[in-house]
């Protein structure tokens, strides 16, 4: 009986074992790109730096792929993107974006790749397979945010200079709509339902929330903390919560990230993370925010259940934006 118990025990922890060892091979990577040094740090899930990507000149912009196979990144000074190899982490090509791509999106299926040509007014839309050119969509003046709907039917863009969000028909490539916003548009962002989309405004102060069905400005916010001047709460990045419940607006050179309720549009809280904070990005758990403070050379981690920061991670000179591979 007593052998017995022993075989059924090994038999049962043996799928165990089987199962639990992918989880291992599948650990948190995170990207994060470097202005001013013309790298890309990446850290493992403990935050320990894994490696220093060597890249082109002036990388901003990044995102994953849907695949989670290749991270891209705008490297602005040199007209184009770098790829990296998510496993290798190795450049494995490049891929000519245009002038000065700025930010950049990645459709849903991961077949196209939208890019923001900051120096020439237009946004760059190509394949990702081969980096073939499908169009070239004018815009307004320095576009710089780019953000693909869920369903992937439109882009959005901004353009710092027109104060404008414009619209962009995935399939015909035209034009849908210009929507004014406020002063210095600098991202936008879906909800993760994808009836709206939120546009930061950084020298206005704001953020735009748009229909993304009738292209118009339901609502327009801005951020009060007591005893930071008005003039240096500036929004920059956003990003959504898993749960779709919360948006996070980093404010810039309030050295704050606005947590945002995404239903009443209530400020919940301010939480003090580095100088600078710009672009952020969520665990794919939904459990914690990081996010890029420029001026510190760090990454603040913070606790979205709680919101309060956890720690800050040293990485490069100048830290713009942040991908991560779950």
């Amino acid at each position: 009986m007593v052998t017995s118990n022993k075989i059924v025990t090994a038999a049962l922890a043996l799928p165990f074992l089987l199962t639990a060892a992918p989880k291992e091979a599948s650990a948190l990577t995170i990207f994060v790109t470097n202005e001013k040094e013309n790298t890309v740090t990446v850290l493992d899930e403990s935050l320990k730096i894994v490696k220093t990507i060597k890249t082109g000149m002036r990388p901003r912009g990044i995102r994953i792929t849907p695949d989670f196979k290749e991270v891209l990144v705008c490297i602005g000074d040199d007209n184009r993107l770098d790829v990296i190899d998510t496993e290798t982490l190795e450049i494995t090509r490049t891929l000519n974006s245009g002038p000065d791509p700025e930010l950049l999106d990645v459709s849903p299926d991961g077949k196209r790749i939208y890019i923001a040509n900051e120096d020439e007014g237009y946004v760059t839309i190509m394949e990702r397979a081969d980096g073939k050119v499908l169009a070239e969509v004018m815009i307004g003046v320095e576009p710089e945010g780019m953000a693909v709907s869920p369903d992937n039917k439109i882009t959005v863009a901004t353009s710092e200079q027109t104060s404008m969000a414009h619209v962009i028909d995935n399939e015909t490539f035209d034009v849908l709509q210009n929507i004014l916003v406020d002063t210095r548009p600098r991202e936008a962002q879906f909800t993760v339902d994808g009836r709206h989309v939120w546009v930061s405004a950084e020298i206005g102060g704001t953020v735009s929330v748009i229909d993304a069905k009738t292209y118009k400005v339901v609502k327009k916010f801005g951020f009060t903390i007591p005893g930071v001047n008005p003039e240096l709460i500036q929004p920059v990045g956003i990003e959504m919560s898993k749960d779709g419940k919360h948006a996070f607006v980093a404010l810039s050179h309030a050295n704050r990230v606005a947590v945002v309720d995404t239903e009443t549009y209530e400020i919940k809280q301010y939480v003090l993370v580095g100088q600078r904070p710009w672009h952020m990005a969520v665990h794919p758990d939904g459990s914690q925010l990081f996010v890029a403070n420029g001026l510190t050379n760090d990454m603040t981690v913070i606790d979205t259940a709680t919101l309060k920061p956890l720690r800050s991670v040293p990485v490069g000179r100048l830290p713009w934006g942040i991908a991560i591979k779950p």
